[in-house]
């Protein structure tokens, strides 16, 4: 009597999704209370660049870690396209570009430190970084759509949700002119929406700033071209060729690790061999020469995030621009919550009318979500459906040759 075979769960579910999300949330909470603390509650602070130091250098060892004694590298090759030779290996087709959106990691993962170590205001630039990530998902969509590598068509409700999303994003921007107009006209706004006289003077400075657009551009063309990798990754599978998030994962962190490494040799000993004097410089060699141990560890939640937002970003079944959004919106979400929690814990500062309404816009957008991710569940369920029978055939011809 032959023993019924044990069903294996469907993967790309929604209850996957949202354990993704829940992981993500808690980790991009614990990193952003973290942050706080090492760079503004602790006694004595810790600079910024050595924060990015410890955080990075313990984050990056753990994703590498991870991923070599699991051996999820091993794993591309099982699941790869195709395998070639490259120089006497015999490597999986998908390393070409992996590896640059490895590269691409490594551009984005400091670029929000540098932005914010600027001495000017950075608030209408961090808008566009954090919006961006919408916009690109959504371009990348129609793009690989146009190319025919997305088989999928971009639900309505996902497109609404990126309004409101985008809305989200751009409430300080949006409402910050309107108070000053306000003021200015002796209109006073309470102290607890959070307002300050002149908060939106300078904000278009960055424009005039050259190490701010370039920061911003590298951001930005960088995002761009890992998502798009990310997404050719996901729908360029071949048939029968089973889709593993965890070998891109892999294969992208180590490749992001090393050019990171490259890149903080050259700072580290910038100041010897070239003479670079610039303050931060100076301080990222400093935290490399003395790391601390405390902060090493509070690397832990970052390496979480970047688990769990790959994973995001990949999940199955979805687009672009619906991945794109639940990641953006977890975080922002998150980013509220761990200023409730620093509120609480540490007496900061309450959130401002600003996160609330921006945290209204969040809801109407997962709203709009919920209502995709229904119509997408129930689309992948019909296909499955349809190819249950196939694939089941299929098994039992092979079985009698």
């Amino acid at each position: 009597m032959d023993t019924p075979a044990t069903t294996k769960p469907a993967s790309g579910t929604t209850s996957q999704l949202v354990q993704l999300c829940a992981g993500y949330f808690v980790s991009y909470v614990l990193t952003g209370v973290l942050v706080k603390y090492f760079t503004v509650l602790r006694q004595p602070k810790m600079g910024e660049f050595t924060y990015l130091f410890n955080n990075t250098a313990s984050s990056a060892l753990l994703c590498v870690g991870v991923v070599l004694v699991l051996g999820w590298m091993a794993r591309l090759a099982r699941t790869s396209n195709r395998i070639v030779n490259v120089g006497g290996l015999k490597l999986p087709s998908e390393v070409a570009y992996i590896i640059p959106s490895g590269i691409c990691t490594a551009v984005v993962i400091p670029t929000t430190t540098l932005m914010y170590s600027l001495p000017i205001s950075v608030m209408v630039a961090m808008v566009i970084m954090r919006g961006s990530v919408i916009v690109i998902s959504r371009l990348v969509d129609e793009v690989q759509i146009r190319q025919g590598i997305l088989h999928k068509r971009v639900y309505h409700e996902e497109n609404i949700a990126v309004m409101f999303a985008l809305l989200a994003v751009a409430t300080n921007v949006l409402l910050l002119p309107f108070e000053d107009w306000l003021f200015a006209r002796g209109v006073t706004v309470p102290p607890w929406m959070g307002y300050h006289p002149g908060a939106a003077k300078g904000s278009f400075e960055f424009l005039h700033n050259r190490a701010a657009m370039t920061i911003l551009g590298s951001y930005i063309c960088a995002y761009t071209a890992r998502i798009y990798i990310m997404n050719f990754y996901k729908n360029t599978r071949g048939k029968g060729v089973k889709l593993d998030n965890r070998a891109f994962f892999a294969w992208e962190q180590v490749s992001a690790t090393a050019a990171m490494v490259i890149v903080g040799v050259f700072m580290v000993m910038g100041p010897a061999w070239f003479g670079w004097q610039d303050k931060r410089i100076v301080e990222f060699g400093q935290a490399a020469a003395h790391p601390d141990f405390v902060a090493l560890v509070a690397g832990v939640p970052y390496a979480l995030v970047a688990f769990f937002s790959v994973f995001i970003f990949m999940f199955e079944g979805r687009t672009a621009t619906f991945a794109g959004l639940v990641n953006r919106l977890t975080s922002l979400l998150a980013g509220t919550t761990a200023t409730i929690v620093l509120w609480i814990l540490f007496k900061q500062k309450f959130p401002t009318m600003q996160d609330w309404i921006s945290a209204g816009f969040i809801l109407v957008a997962v709203y709009f979500l919920t209502r995709a991710e229904k119509r997408r569940s129930d689309e992948l369920a019909r296909e499955r459906a349809v190819s249950a029978p196939r694939a089941a055939a299929a098994v039992r011809s092979t079985a009698r040759a």
